[in-house]
């Protein structure tokens, strides 16, 4: 290999003296290309206390998998020198340029498979990058860490705040979402009332005031009420639409289940003797009119002219989702309250059991489920975070420990501003406050 390839090659991976490539191999039948990298330095600063000029030790050989060349995978090998300091008497590694120290990867190989991951699925992010997955949830844990120090939380009003179950419900995390600047804030294990107090001092520690933060969206949860309630006392609490009629979903449920066991006959005489139809009516009852096929229409039509309890139940249903609908167009405090209190009035004479809870629910929440029926913002946003927080679920597919969750949401949904940036994207595109890499070395961006 001539020296100018050397030369060529120890300019494309960003080397400055005293490094430079010596050797190139290239083994096409492996698929594989292996650079040789020296240090010709007799002398250098020592890694410890920083003083100049002190003698090489010796020497250990390192080897980082770097950004594929061409279409072959690459390798980086390394005698690293470590330094003997006649300063503070250390004998201390010199740490390269191109990766950080403890890393079977370069930093620029890094930052592309954080960037994939970001996207990808990470054991699809691994497959690409050929590599183990468990591998990559190492680096993603060790960058969200780094970002997450650096990150700042001043300015938060509005928060949501929510709860999302981890493998199949034997796990919860609790959530906190900022509602202007659609970003995860905070995500730990648990559900009870001091997450919210863990939440106040992670906003603390993070530049932010909580005692700014005026409004709290959430549901109707008796530990996430008591948990603002002390420590956030000056934030008015609203409860989601989307969870309050959630709650009244599983009441007509509960109902329809009730009624289905105790009197199967009646039901099956009231929508007649096909069993599609009886079959049908539990889909019937959740989806809105306007979704209805033929079939469900039919049922639905025999429902509702009958004497059954799911009839009434799904008729509370509906009645809620119209003083919903009325609240949130009307847009007046007075009115929203007014049509949501004959509501409950309605609900408490029923003689449905599930909807008499409900409805005690309600009224002792009143407030905070108005405030919530108006404010649309919030509930359409902490619904959208559900559905992104389902997806993260399954791009970690494969995560054995819920600190492999919070942090691939933290990746994907915290919009951080110091992760390391991919490396094939185009210099110009990139903004202020991300990461770029001179000489191999992450360093911050500068304008003009």
């Amino acid at each position: 290999m001539s020296i100018a390839v050397e030369a060529l090659f120890t300019s494309a991976l960003g080397l400055q003296a005293p490094w430079s490539v010596t050797k190139v191999e290239l083994d096409t039948a492996k698929r594989r290309i292996d650079f040789e990298v020296a240090c010709d330095a007799k002398k250098l600063p020592c890694p410890a206390c920083g003083v100049s000029g002190q003698g090489v030790h010796d020497r250990i050989r390192r080897d980082r998998r770097h950004l594929d060349f061409f279409q072959f995978e690459a390798w980086l090998h390394a005698e690293v020198p470590r330094v003997d300091c006649s300063a503070c008497g250390k004998t201390s590694l010199v740490e390269v340029p191109w990766a950080r120290p403890g890393s079977g990867f370069t930093l620029l190989f890094e930052a592309l498979a954080l960037s994939l991951c970001q996207s990808l699925p990470v054991a699809q992010a691994a497959t690409q990058l050929r590599v183990a997955s468990k591998r990559l949830w190492r680096r993603i844990e060790h960058y969200v860490e780094i970002a997450r120090a650096r990150d700042v939380m001043a300015g938060i009003k509005v928060v949501g705040i929510d709860e999302t179950s981890v493998k199949r419900g034997h796990e919860y995390v609790t959530v906190v979402h900022d509602l202007e600047a659609k970003r995860l804030l905070f995500m730990t294990p648990g559900r009870k009332h001091d997450t919210v107090a863990d939440f106040k001092a992670e906003v603390v520690a993070h530049g932010g005031d909580p005692d700014r933060i005026e409004h709290v969206c959430m549901d109707m949860s008796a530990a996430y009420t008591k948990g603002v309630t002390e420590a956030l006392p000056q934030a008015q609490i609203s409860y989601d639409r989307f969870h309050v009629i959630a709650l009244a979903n599983e009441a007509m449920d509960a109902v329809r289940r009730e009624e289905m066991q105790s009197r199967p006959r009646v039901v099956r005489a009231a929508l007649g003797t096909d069993i599609k139809a009886v079959k049908g009516m539990v889909w019937s009852m959740r989806k809105n009119p306007s979704d209805w096929n033929k079939n469900q229409m039919n049922t639905m039509y025999h429902l509702q002219r009958s004497n059954l309890r799911s009839a009434r139940a799904w008729r509370l249903k509906q009645a809620l989702r119209d003083v919903y609908a009325q609240g949130v167009s009307g847009n007046c405090e007075a009115t929203a309250k007014a049509a949501l209190q004959g509501w409950i009035s309605w609900a408490r004479r029923c003689r449905l059991e599930p909807f008499k809870k409900l409805a005690n629910t309600l009224k002792g929440r009143l407030p905070g489920v108005v405030r919530g029926m108006l404010d649309g913002r919030s509930n359409a946003y902490v619904e959208a975070m559900n559905g992104l927080l389902q997806q993260t679920k399954t791009a970690a597919r494969g995560f054995r420990t819920v600190k492999n969750f919070v942090a691939i949401a933290y990746l994907r949904m915290s919009k951080l501003q110091h992760l390391p940036q991919n490396p094939l994207r185009s210099a110009v595109s990139r903004t202020h406050g991300a990461t770029q890499y001179r000489n191999g070395r992450q360093v911050p961006y500068k304008t003009a």
